[in-house]
């Protein structure tokens, strides 16, 4: 019997890198939001925006990395890229849509 889905084999000494670059990933995204959260929000100054776009880049290198660790395909690959660029601009639309209903409804 042929097998229904073969899957690329992980070298046993990958296993510790692959850990690593996904608690990059993990990292780099917390550090990403929360400083991109905490300069919107006012406690942090504007610049703090460029440093939080330096953490959303070292996460996109991360997460490609760990692609290319685990052998993705291309459509995960796609996924991936596209689930970063919404990343991306996810906080600053939430930030938006906030700031314009805190505008209507000071009237």
């Amino acid at each position: 019997m042929e097998p229904l889905f073969v899957r690329p084999e992980i070298a046993v000494d990958e296993f510790l890198p692959i850990f690593i670059v996904s608690t990059l990933v993990l990292v780099f995204g917390v550090a990403y939001a929360a400083s991109v959260t905490l300069s919107k929000m006012g406690y942090l100054s504007k610049k703090w925006l460029y440093l939080s776009y330096t953490f959303w880049i070292m996460q996109t290198y991360s997460l490609y990395d760990l692609a290319i660790r685990i052998h993705s395909n291309n459509f995960t690959v796609k996924v991936l890229v596209v689930t970063m660029i919404a990343y991306l601009f996810i906080p600053h639309l939430y930030f938006r849509f906030i700031s314009d209903i805190d505008k209507r409804y000071d009237k």
